[in-house]
């Protein structure tokens, strides 16, 4: 069953920066690990770039400061995943210090494989459309032979990958080459929507010196941005695990153009483009911003409306919130209009079931109470853990239910973290 969803998009490509924060509360967290060691202390002088923290266990990826300043304390604040994260909060001096002098790489497809993978995990470049895996660990896979660049932005209102593409066009393709070269791949293919010929032509427009780089228009259906349905229509390929499984790679815009930023001067993660959007707003922009930046700071910049509901992510994938900080893959916050939607008993109409695109039973996940042992072993045959968190379920849901929400919880509970 397919479904057409709103598209919400922006209709300029206005790019603003917030870069003055006065605090900055830097999420310690990766992906979705919060096991991490906290390299500094209350009181102490930071530089912009530095090292606060690092992920432990088998991906020791770091956390950097985007500002310089003092760290005055730790405190939980609401991230991404609309959930409670302890930050380190630093009191920005406004002076942009850094550490080290910045040595500028002119070519960057130069590096060995090995210089290559330690200048992105040294330089925290994690995936920046979701989940936040360490990108180094993908290119460490063997075999590899395709790079997939995801330019699709499938969820409503998120223009920030197209909005940095249009802007950083030619540093993108130059990026995309040397990881070809430096990786020794075949190619690279940049998948666009068929309907976004405005971004087709951006490339188009730089793209011919770059022979092994290729376009390819995929099919407005949500959600294409997803991994697995990408490398499907692009390739004809399927695979159990990881792309990596079937000789590819797939990163977004915002990451290749981290990437390019770690190449070519050294730098970590420390700041992205967020879109902001939504009826709540009085203008739609796409914000470049520091991590760690309040969101209320920036809503009061933009003149958020009375009464709006604020969701981290997009209208599909996020979490309705009170309060947030930017993070490394938050790509999009959202000012919508309250709506007073009826909520309904569930009907067993199995619309959920129809759409969800890794062919689950949302309904009956959502309809186990999981209170005893014998529940939980029940859930467990429905594999909860599958889901990809579209939120299909819930939009298609007739009685307005929360089925997403229930089945995260459930995803929750049969991983061990609740």
């Amino acid at each position: 069953m397919k479904v057409k969803i709103a598209k919400h998009k922006l209709t300029n490509d206005e790019l603003i920066v917030y870069n003055k924060p006065k605090k900055v509360y830097i999420p310690l967290i990766s992906g979705n690990d919060t096991n991490i060691t906290i390299l500094v202390k209350k009181g102490e002088y930071v530089y912009k770039g530095s090292m606060i923290g690092k992920r432990k266990g088998d991906f020791r990826i770091p956390i950097h400061s985007s500002v310089s300043g003092t760290v005055l304390d730790f405190e939980e604040k609401t991230c991404y995943n609309g959930e409670k994260i302890k930050c380190v909060v630093i009191e920005n001096d406004f002076k942009e210090k850094i550490e080290q002098k910045i040595n500028i790489k002119k070519t960057i497809s130069k590096y060995s494989k090995e210089e290559f993978l330690e200048l992105l995990k040294e330089n925290g470049i994690v995936g920046m459309g979701g989940a936040g895996f360490p990108t180094y660990v993908k290119y460490e896979a063997k075999n590899i032979d395709t790079l997939i660049v995801n330019a699709v932005e499938c969820e409503p209102y998120i223009t920030a990958d197209c909005t940095l593409a249009k802007a950083k066009c030619e540093e993108i393709l130059e990026t995309i080459d040397a990881i070809l070269e430096i990786n020794k791949m075949k190619e690279a293919i940049i998948a666009i929507k068929k309907e976004n010929v405005e971004l087709k032509q951006v490339f188009d427009n730089f793209i011919g010196t770059y022979l092994k780089i290729k376009i390819k228009l995929v099919s407005n259906i949500y959600p294409m941005g997803w991994e697995k349905r990408l490398v499907k229509e692009i390739t004809g390929k399927d695979y159990s695990n990881y792309p990596s499984d079937v000789g590819i790679i797939v990163n977004n815009i915002s990451t290749i153009y981290a990437i390019y930023e770690a190449l070519k001067y050294n730098k970590p993660l420390i700041e992205r483009i967020v879109t902001f959007s939504g009826e709540g707003l009085e203008k739609p922009y796409n914000v470049l911003v520091k991590i760690g930046t309040p969101v209320d700071e920036i809503l009061n910049q933009l003149k958020v409306k009375e009464n709006s509901i604020i969701v981290s992510g997009g209208p599909m994938m996020g979490n309705r919130v009170d309060e947030l900080v930017i993070s490394s893959n938050l790509n999009c916050v959202l000012a919508l209009n309250e709506n007073a939607n009826d909520v309904t008993a569930c009907i067993e109409c199995g619309k959920c079931v129809s759409v969800c695109p890794v062919k689950l039973s949302p309904v009956l996940i959502m309809k186990t109470k999981y209170k005893k042992e014998r529940d939980i072993k029940k859930i467990k045959a429905y594999h909860p853990e599958k889901c990809i968190g579209c939120g299909l379920c819930s939009y298609i849901c007739p009685a307005k239910l929360y089925v997403r929400e229930r089945v995260k919880e459930a995803k929750k509970i049969v991983r061990g973290d609740k």
